[in-house]
């Protein structure tokens, strides 16, 4: 085993990505037409993690997911690194793994060479072939045809720069899709459904880039530079790092990163006069789906899983200091491997920083003058992942009252298409002259194993009702919070009422506070919305997660993603549908939540030729958690010149 690996949860280490691809080699005689997709450490049991103390040993194993091409096979095997041999090895029939960074690279050369997708550029005046994007969007699951037991699909979109470092997204070539067969690495088919004029102006958004095309609003003229703001600690960072163990004030975590889901937290805890109280075992992003609302020929297919179809760890971008975050920072890098097998450093994948967050309380007494305040923080643990066009900030924000926020910023490029001169969008919105986003949503399932002080937890909703008027209610205005358990996983799937004020408990099943209440944390949502896609569509099939915001499980170490293991030309009924077909009962459970957060982008002129940034969240607060303000032994903040004008 190798002595970077300290901790069972702890990330492969490089040279670990490299043995685990070596052993089966050796012991499978691998031939070169195999691809590694995933090698990712596997997670031991949950009670022996729970359990881990330092010193003790494990088998440190590797997860692999491997395509084999020439096959048209998909094969997963278990690596122990520890005894350096072939745990398991089975081949899962009928699935497509995600698309590989390699698999995107070779479909632009192949599609730029093919005659038929050349002859659809020339229709529309593009000759210079080098200044052609080609982005492989995942290929959906329009009908038989695409059953991921034939054949491994991409269908590729194009885009046409008017020089090279142009953004490409302001002049989409409408109405030509092509089918990619990815295994064979074969252009199957093109199709052209009628040209429509490239939008003429450029949209760039690099200031210099900007001047000189001399057309974008935002840039006629700059603006001044704002004062400098500074963000020092000179006491330096308040927290500590050890290996991926995190401490910071109260909290206790493991940082951890997974090349498909990216960030992973792990064995979150507070610690409250003295004691670690556990809040949440593991804490992920386990799925985002982004549907299209455009019936149009070019877009009505589009309804990507960005991390089931591609991968978020491996898109993952290189954080830089000054720009994403500010202040002490602590970097994790994050190593992933290619379809060799061999390993990839994502230098300063992970940033760790702690940020002043406003008031955490205060009050005035108006009679004796004496006032007091505290000042909040929050510890953020983030990093950013770009998908094409779009670039996603994943985000969790712990503070020092005992919350945790799970926060999503979206910006990057919109997804763009071409129309006519003069025409108005149906399904968009003009934000250029023949240059349209598409309505579309982001959905993103937020998978909590849940551990409130202990293994055993129950699920309750609480929202609030008006007392009808009568003997209990003579004056009109009493109201009163109204609880229900959920105890079965299909009581479990719900919808948000914030008219209601709609919440989640999730309830200790064996402690309470000093006052005899249920030690609990709370779900509470902020803005969603629901998918606007119909039952009948691809897009309810593959996405019916997305139709509630909340699902709860009993625990299953294989139930990991919102739309399953494969989502790739999956055609749905697998994820949470499945997961919870056998309505388990969640009484005294081992509690799993999983929460939709949803972004409705009816695009702005605003959002082009960049989209300022727009975000989801939601929050989990102590509630009967503590026995009163958690921050009530805060110190005043020592830094009083900041604090005084």
């Amino acid at each position: 085993m190798a002595e970077t690996a300290t901790h069972p949860l702890d990330p492969l280490s490089p040279e670990e990505i490299a043995e685990a691809s070596a052993i089966l080699r050796r012991d499978k005689g691998l031939a070169p037409s195999a691809r590694f997709v995933y090698i990712e450490a596997r997670e031991p049991d949950k009670e022996f993690v729970t359990g881990f103390a330092p010193g003790r040993e494990w088998d440190r194993c590797a997860a692999v997911v491997l395509r084999e091409r020439a096959e048209r096979r998909t094969y997963e095997a278990v690596v122990s690194l520890s005894r350096a041999e072939v745990v398991s090895w089975r081949e899962v029939p009928g699935v497509q793994p995600p698309i590989t960074l390699e698999e995107f690279l070779a479909c632009e050369e192949l599609v730029r060479a093919d005659p038929r997708w050349r002859e659809a550029m020339a229709r529309r005046g593009i000759t210079d072939f080098s200044l052609t994007m080609i982005d492989p969007w995942a290929s959906g699951y329009r009908g038989t045809e695409d059953d991921p037991a034939r054949r491994r699909l991409a269908r590729p979109l194009t885009f046409v720069r008017a020089k090279p470092d142009d953004n490409g997204y302001a002049r989409p070539v409408e109405n030509v899709i092509v089918t990619v067969d990815l295994d064979a690495m074969e252009v199957l088919d093109v199709e052209d459904h009628g040209v429509v004029p490239l939008p003429p102006q450029p949209g760039n958004y690099d200031p210099e880039l900007a001047f000189e095309d001399g057309n974008v609003p935002a840039f006629a003229h700059a603006r001044e530079a704002p004062k400098p703001v500074s963000i020092t600690q000179p006491e330096g960072r308040g927290f500590t790092v050890d290996g991926h163990a995190v401490s910071w004030g109260p909290w206790r975590l493991r940082v951890g990163f997974t090349p498909r889901e990216g960030l992973v937290l792990h064995e979150i805890g507070y610690v409250d006069r003295g004691r670690l109280r556990p809040v949440i075992h593991r804490a992920s992003l386990s799925e985002m789906y982004v549907p299209y609302g455009d019936p149009g020929a070019t877009h009505w297919n589009k309804n990507v899983f960005d991390m089931g179809e591609y991968g978020l760890g491996v898109l993952a971008n290189s954080l830089r200091l000054g720009c994403d975050c500010l202040g002490e920072i602590h970097y994790f890098d994050a190593w992933v491997n290619d379809q060799d097998g061999g390993a990839l450093h994502l230098p300063n994948a992970i940033c760790l920083h702690e940020e002043d967050f406003s008031i955490g309380w205060k009050h005035t007494d108006f009679r004796t003058g004496k006032g007091e305040v505290r000042r909040n923080r929050r510890l953020v643990v983030s990093f950013f992942a770009t998908v094409g066009n779009y670039d996603y900030g994943f985000y969790w924000n712990l503070y020092l009252d005992g919350s945790i926020e799970f926060e999503v910023k979206l910006t990057g490029v919109i997804s763009t298409g071409a129309l006519p001169p003069g025409t108005a969008p149906e399904h968009g919105t003009l934000v250029a002259p023949g240059l349209y986003g598409p309505h579309h949503q982001h959905f993103f399932s937020v998978r909590l194993d849940m551990r409130v002080d202990g293994d055993r937890n129950n699920l309750y909703e609480v929202e609030s009702a008006a007392v009808p008027a009568g003997e209990g209610n003579p004056y009109g205005n009493a109201w009163r919070q109204v609880k229900r358990q959920l105890t079965s996983e299909a009581e479990a799937q719900r919808v948000i009422d914030p008219l209601a004020g709609r919440a989640w408990l999730i309830t200790s099943a064996d402690k309470r506070n000093a006052l005899g209440q249920e030690v609990a944390y709370k779900l509470e949502p902020g803005a969603n919305v629901l998918p606007f896609f119909q039952e009948g569509s691809q897009q309810f099939a593959r996405g019916q997660f997305a139709t509630k915001h909340l699902w709860a499980t009993a625990y299953a170490a294989e139930e990991r993603f919102a739309c399953g293991d494969y989502v790739a030309q999956n055609p749905g009924g697998d994820g949470l549908v499945r997961y919870t077909a056998g309505n388990r009962s969640l009484r005294d459970a081992d509690l799993v939540l999983w929460y939709t957060l949803g972004a409705h982008h009816v695009v702005r002129p605003e959002d082009w030729p960049v989209m300022p940034v727009t975000r989801v969240s939601m929050h989990l607060k102590p509630s009967g958690f503590f026995d009163g303000n958690p921050m009530l032994d805060l110190p005043p903040d020592a830094a009083e010149d900041h604090c005084h004008g």
